[in-house]
Parts: C-alpha cells; sequence; structure tokens
C-alpha cells in the first residue's frame, strides 16, 4: 500500500484551494494544505512560500484527475450558455470591433485637471480617477 504524499497543486488564493480541498473531501479522498495560514495571515508571503500547497496521497492522483476533469466539463458547458446570453450585452470597442473590453480605472487620462492643480497644491496624490472601458486587444480607451 502506497502512503506517500505529495502536493498535488499550488494555489495562490487560500479560498479557491479551500473550494477544490472540500469537492475532494467530498468524494472521499484525504487530503489537506499546506501554508494555508501563513497565506491567509500575510498575503504578501504567498510568493515566498510558493502558494497553498494541496497535499494528496500519490495512489490517488489518477482518480482526482479524473474528478476534477469531469467538474471541469461541467462548469464549462454553463459558462458557454451564459456567454451565448450575455453576448447582446457586451460592449464593443470603438476601434476595432473587439468583445474583449473591461470597465475600470482609466490608464491615459486617469485624473482630471482639477484633482492634480489640488494634489500639487497639497503635495498629496491626486484622488477621484476616472473610470472608463478599456479595450484589451487594442488599448483604445473609451466612454
Amino acid at each position: 500500500m502506497n502512503d506517500r504524499t505529495i502536493v498535488y497543486s499550488t494555489f495562490y488564493n487560500p479560498i479557491e484551494a479551500n473550494i477544490i480541498k472540500a469537492r475532494l473531501e467530498d468524494s472521499g479522498f484525504a487530503c489537506f494544505l499546506a501554508d494555508e495560514n501563513v497565506a491567509t495571515l500575510n498575503p504578501l508571503y504567498n510568493q515566498a512560500i510558493g502558494g497553498v500547497k494541496l497535499i494528496v496521497f500519490e495512489r490517488d492522483v489518477e482518480q482526482i484527475n479524473a474528478l476534477l476533469a469531469e467538474e471541469n466539463v461541467l462548469e464549462v458547458e454553463d459558462t458557454s450558455r451564459e456567454n451565448e446570453v450575455n453576448t447582446s450585452e457586451t460592449t464593443l470597442c470603438e476601434k476595432c470591433g473587439s468583445s474583449n473590453v473591461g470597465f475600470g480605472m482609466a490608464t491615459q487620462n486617469k485624473f482630471t485637471l482639477w484633482s492634480k492643480i489640488l494634489a500639487f497644491l497639497t503635495a498629496t496624490y491626486p484622488v477621484g480617477a476616472n473610470k472608463c472601458y478599456h479595450c484589451y486587444t487594442c488599448g483604445h480607451e473609451f466612454e
């Protein structure tokens, strides 16, 4: 009987690691997380410790791969249906027509002139950043 343990996967998000651990435990596999507490208490140490490690028995790896592959197939099918429904609601880039667009903080004209002047007079960093749509394909920003 092979009782050797291995690091099955590493995660930089402790929540994601706990979700996968819960899936495996619900399916009857013995597993545990290493370095979870360090990553939770001080997320800046994630790079240094190599993330949260999911440790499983070596004998269960093939069954775990099959289990997680089945669950990923179901999730992909569900998201594809959501994408079909949401295609009419997506924003397209004005310049290239791409749907790879996100809404967030502007990168080119980040602050208004008044916030820059106020920041200069008070010797602080400008506040009140502009938000706009950003095309990740061509880099164009628009409202």
